[in-house]
């Protein structure tokens, strides 16, 4: 699934962190510009490598870095 502006993600840290959601991306799509889900606020640029369709690997492993998907728009 393409990255979208509008969708939510959920950070795979195993200790919890932010859920963020897209608001727009960098031309060429390699990075995304996004904001804190619940309050819009703390603007940042995240890299596209690091946001995931899944929460698991291939190999049904859980993910420990990244953001999962976690509302399609």
């Amino acid at each position: 699934m393409p990255i979208e502006p509008g969708q939510t993600y959920r950070s795979c840290d195993p200790r919890g962190g932010p859920r963020i959601r897209i608001k727009s991306l960098a031309p060429g799509g390699s990075r995304a510009h996004v904001v804190d889900a619940v309050t819009g606020k703390r603007p940042r640029w995240v890299l596209a490598a690091a946001l995931h369709e899944s929460p698991t690997t291939r190999d049904g492993q859980p993910r420990r870095t990244g953001y999962a998907l976690e509302q399609p728009v």
